[in-house]
């Protein structure tokens, strides 16, 4: 069935051919945000899911919650459960069935053929199914099950840590459905002399200056890519006067043409022709030489009017906004040619703090500024475990070996 687009809360909503199944619809506003929301095939709205999401409405958080959110409520129309008779058991069930460890029949196989979820997806999972029913609960549907869900802890040390006032917090929201333990894989870096091998192998000026600036400055594609040229203050004593140094601002900016975002959302204004706030991240002189020779040799001035630092180079959409699925691509063949193998954004960054982290002698408030994260703990978390190729590990094993000989 074709329908047409259709105007909804001040924007509109693609209406595509939909094959008997609920599915994630993305709304497209005139403002240029963004929403998600969960249809049914017949194209009309699933009202309950509708209503827990337009709480996170124009986020990531949203987008994501949808698309996790979609999968559960199809399990449910294949169990034949309503909203109302969903049980924790239930719940508990069709986390195992995703890829939790739990000790109960699972029933019929869902998700047939796909990966199960790993750690990470299983906490959102969790977090989300936990905030759908307790908003049904809040609207008087399974009031008992919204109890199940409503626990609490006791505070760890890491979340007094990073709590405001947190030595007075005497309890924490806990979620039954959360998969136990931290299991952190170790982040997948970069070889060694990647960066070397990736700017041998690229093409053009503006490849040198996103595998440059990726390496030095440990920005997220989407905050790469999501750059406008007010943002850059690349010489000293810059009017906004919140560093001294060369240095950029990352600003979350929803409405960008191409569609990057930044994920952290520091609040940031204009402020005398100069951008202020954001998150404020020094750049290097590597990243200042590779700026300019993109500037004076690639970039697009007649269709730049849209003041992003990233354009396309070919083709018809020529000095346009680069989009990040375009900087992934062209990563990609680049590490292909350089005999890398598939190189993802993310791995500079991984590189990058662990980096800052071994040249500042285990600095963790160091490596979290550098590189922009929400708190040191986290920094501890994902990069705070030894190298076992550290020239002092290695030298300790060695001495422990030669004493039990």
């Amino acid at each position: 069935m074709f329908v047409m687009f259709r105007q909804r809360r001040g924007g509109r909503m693609a209406m595509r051919v939909v094959v008997g199944d609920l599915r994630v619809q993305r709304i497209d506003r005139r403002s240029g945000r963004r929403s998600w929301t969960i249809v049914w095939p017949e194209g009309t709205e699933h009202r309950e899911a509708d209503r827990f999401l337009r709480e996170h409405d124009g986020s990531g958080t949203q987008r994501t919650y949808a698309y996790l959110l979609v999968d559960h409520l199809r399990w449910l129309e294949r169990e034949c459960l309503t909203l109302d008779r969903v049980v924790l058991r239930d719940l508990e069930r069709y986390m195992g069935i995703v890829g939790a460890e739990v000790t109960m029949p699972l029933g019929e196989p869902w998700r047939a053929g796909k990966r199960p979820y790993g750690h990470a997806a299983l906490s959102t999972t969790a977090a989300c199914l936990k905030g759908f029913y307790l908003h049904q609960a809040a609207l008087g549907v399974n009031a008992e099950l919204g109890r199940r869900l409503d626990k609490r802890r006791l505070p760890t040390r890491v979340d007094r840590r990073r709590a405001f006032l947190g030595h007075t917090t005497s309890s924490m929201p806990a979620n039954p459905l959360a998969p136990s333990g931290l299991r952190r894989r170790h982040p997948k870096m970069l070889p060694d002399g990647a960066r070397d091998r990736l700017l041998a192998s690229v093409r053009s000026a503006r490849d040198r200056l996103v595998v440059t600036w990726l390496a030095d400055g440990g920005l997220r594609i989407g905050e790469l890519c999501g750059l406008h040229l007010v943002d850059l203050h690349l010489r000293e004593d810059a009017a906004c006067g919140q560093c001294r140094s060369p240095h950029l601002h990352v600003c979350h900016r929803p409405d960008n043409p191409n569609r990057a975002e930044a994920k952290t959302k520091h609040p940031w204004r204009v402020e005398d022709d100069a951008v202020t706030g954001g998150l404020v991240k020094r750049v290097s002189p590597a990243m200042i030489h590779t700026y300019f020779d993109y500037m004076s040799t690639e970039y697009r001035c007649g269709r730049a009017d849209h003041g992003m630092l990233l354009v396309q180079l070919h083709g018809v959409g020529a000095g346009l906004p680069w989009a990040p699925v375009g900087a992934r691509r062209m990563l990609a063949r680049a590490g292909d040619r350089a005999g890398l193998g598939k190189v993802r954004p993310h791995q500079f960054r991984h590189s990058f703090t662990s980096a800052v982290l071994d040249a500042s002698d285990g600095n963790l408030l160091i490596a979290r500024d550098a590189g922009g994260w929400a708190s040191a703990a986290m920094v501890d978390e994902v990069y705070g475990h030894v190298d076992a190729h550290d020239r002092a590990f290695d030298a300790a094993l060695r001495r422990v070996w030669e004493q039990r000989r």
